[in-house]
């Protein structure tokens, strides 16, 4: 099972050029369908609200498209806290390590376009 990183659930929601096509494989046609974080509606909200240009998008409209095209929400708990709390420094982005907590206490794989999260192993997968 995916775990679909932040951006590019934001680019496939848009229907963004950015969105490489082995993503949009990879996001099309899994089986079970992808999951998305609660912390990454957190994320959009948050980086919204601040104005950043990479993040307008009505976060409400994005968690409701992604329910209506089958992506199931994954909740945020204390264990996913801890293991992304456990997580080498590799990347300092507090998203993208409770998203990498999620995959790793989940056993799921992270889809991602950024490279930096690859030093995290195996259950990252960059597009």
């Amino acid at each position: 099972m995916i775990l679909v990183d932040t951006h590019l659930l934001i680019w496939a929601a848009m229907g963004s050029p950015r969105l490489s096509e082995a993503a949009r494989a990879a996001i099309d046609f899994p089986a079970p369908p992808p999951l998305f974080s609660a912390a990454s509606i957190w994320e959009v909200a948050m980086k919204s609200a601040l104005g950043r240009p990479d993040f307008a998008v009505d976060p409400r409209r994005l968690r409701r498209d992604l329910l209506a095209s089958d992506y199931r929400e994954l909740d945020v708990t204390s264990a996913h806290g801890i293991e992304a709390a456990g997580l080498p420094p590799h990347h300092r982005d507090p998203f993208d390590r409770m998203l990498l907590g999620q995959a790793l206490s989940e056993g799921l794989t992270l889809l991602t376009s950024d490279r930096r999260l690859a030093a995290y192993g195996t259950f990252v997968h960059v597009v």
